[in-house]
């Protein structure tokens, strides 16, 4: 299975969900991340403001940021190669750069106000994703 690391820009924290005004994508790419996680994919994160030696370290990630002094960042690496900078990748992006089959991800930014992934268990009997209003259960 694949590595990502994610070289964030300086935040308060190491995912960025801190602090009195959250950005809600910051927010989308750590539940994100945390879905790969569950599908076996290797996360790391690095916060330039708390890490800045991971980020010397990387050659690929130096020298983006020598190029643009930050303006790059964050900077996705899998498995060694860098596969996007400057803007946090959606979950159908991650899901591909890890290798994961098309069609798994769902990515909560993109349904409706209201809408959410309901099955894709056998909770309600089917393995396919489907989508419904907000309710207290799925079925």
């Amino acid at each position: 299975m694949s590595t990502l690391q994610v070289f964030d820009p300086p935040m308060c924290c190491a995912t960025g969900v801190c602090g009195p005004t959250v950005d809600p994508n910051v927010v989308q790419f750590a539940a994100d991340l945390d879905w790969l996680a569950t599908r076996g994919v290797t996360i790391r994160r690095f916060n330039l403001a708390q890490e800045p030696t991971s980020f010397a370290e990387n050659a690929a990630v130096k020298a983006l940021l020598a190029r643009s002094n930050g303006a790059e960042l964050p900077v996705i690496v899998v498995d060694g190669a860098v596969v996007a900078s400057g803007r946090y990748p959606t979950r159908d992006e991650l899901a591909a750069f890890a290798g994961l089959a098309a069609g798994v991800a769902v990515d909560m930014r993109t349904l409706a106000p209201g809408e959410q992934k309901v099955s894709g268990s056998t909770c309600c009997g089917s393995t396919a994703p489907t989508y419904a209003a907000k309710a207290k259960s799925c079925c």
